[in-house]
């Protein structure tokens, strides 16, 4: 485990001013965590800054869809996002959970979830639920620090064939 770094950072919704901080992170998530994500670096690098723009301030307000980020100052250090279950009305899906190695072990994650978790809640959505690649034990480890629970459903994995999800669940 890597020792947390000794600076803050604050976690918080992202901002349309965070479009290229996000830009960089999201290809830190891809190179690092492959398996983790839903696009590849090649096919998130090949995407135009004014998508991720326009991205980064959809997500910046309402209550479908929100991104949450770590800013130390500098380069962003984690993200998480949620979005509304259209199957499941008080569900929100947290989805694009990510903190740089230098900041696991931290409580980041902890905090990141936290936002999304009060952002479900004051959208009227009480429960979280997430999805973890079969096999990524280290992540299901981390979740269950923070209550999340395996549900036993298993889905294909969106984008690999023979590569499975679970589905873990909490109160928001």
């Amino acid at each position: 485990m890597t020792s947390a770094p000794t600076t803050t950072t604050t976690v918080r919704r992202v901002r349309p001013a965070d479009a290229a901080r996000m830009r960089a992170l999201r290809l830190e998530m891809l190179a690092d965590s492959p398996l983790a994500f839903l696009e590849t670096v090649a096919e998130a690098a090949a995407r135009p800054h004014a998508e991720y723009a326009a991205r980064i301030a959809a997500v910046s307000r309402g209550e479908q869809t929100a991104q949450f980020v770590a800013d130390p100052g500098g380069r962003l250090v984690g993200h998480a996002g949620g979005t509304v279950a259209p199957e499941e009305p008080g569900l929100t899906l947290i989805y694009a959970v990510y903190v740089t190695p230098a900041w696991r072990g931290s409580g980041l994650l902890g905090a990141l979830v936290d936002e999304v978790a009060a952002w479900s809640r004051a959208c009227g959505r009480p429960e979280l639920m997430l999805e973890v690649v079969v096999g990524n034990d280290r992540a299901c480890r981390a979740y269950e620090k923070l209550g999340f629970v395996d549900t036993g459903v298993r889905v294909p994995h969106p984008r690999i064939p023979n590569l499975y999800e679970l589905q873990m669940r909490r109160p928001a």
